[in-house]
């Protein structure tokens, strides 16, 4: 039985990935839940000190310890082959995409940090690497969706990729990034998965904030509207 370990779910994008794959796919795991900052934070096993991290019971009582989002996404897809399309193209380029998202469109996370349940203004925030991110994740989205012809990037069927754009998602959301009508669909119907309802409605009855993600968020620019329950 996997046990998955996570932080906030209003901030953690990392967390958020192989959650999000685990649940849609009906991978069963256990979830735990340590904020940051907490004093439990030491629980968490990862030797790096960071989430996610998957820990596996081997029958034997031992403990297979993996960390990092994609490793995780590795790992399970080693029991479970439909984390990745069966399609041979398909999957190359699901791992190639999936891959990018998770190395880079580094101006695009820092200046867009994750904040599900907030509305921010960034309207004044015309930095070109910034907007050439967004018009790579647009290229992405499109190419995938044109190319295998499914509701989801890489086919008809929800995998990896899609669970590593998932916070994109939720970005665009909050800072109301205006994207080509088939980008936004896409946005809309990801962000409207069972699975990426509870996580947002999980994410919005949070109460707990952590200063240097809320530091982050005033930094990015006004906020509109704070969505999060008090």
């Amino acid at each position: 039985m996997y046990t998955l370990i996570i932080a906030n779910k209003n901030y953690s994008t990392w967390s958020l990935r192989p959650w999000l794959l685990m649940t849609q796919l009906e991978i069963p795991f256990e979830e735990v839940l340590i904020p940051f900052g907490s004093p439990d934070w030491h629980k968490n096993p990862s030797p790096t000190g960071q989430v996610p991290c998957l820990s596996d019971q081997q029958k034997d009582g031992s403990v297979i310890a993996v960390w990092d989002s994609l490793a995780i996404t590795e790992y399970v897809a080693d029991d479970y082959p439909q984390v990745w399309p069966q399609d041979k193209k398909a999957k190359a380029w699901a791992r190639c995409a999936t891959a990018e998202m998770h190395s880079g469109f580094h101006t695009l996370r820092s200046i867009c940090t994750n904040n599900i349940g907030l509305r921010i203004d960034i309207s004044a925030k015309t930095e070109p690497a910034l907007l050439k991110d967004i018009s790579r994740i647009e290229q992405l989205w499109i190419e995938g969706l044109d190319t295998f012809g499914g509701s989801f990037l890489a086919g008809e069927q929800f995998s990896a990729v899609d669970a590593f754009f998932a916070p994109i998602a939720f970005r665009f959301q909050t800072y109301g990034i205006k994207l080509s009508d088939k980008a936004a669909n896409y946005a809309d119907f990801l962000r409207n998965q069972p699975a990426m309802q509870n996580w947002y409605q999980a994410s919005l009855a949070e109460t707990w904030r952590d200063e240097p993600h809320e530091a982050d968020a005033r930094n990015a620019g006004p906020w509109i509207q704070d969505l999060r329950a008090i």
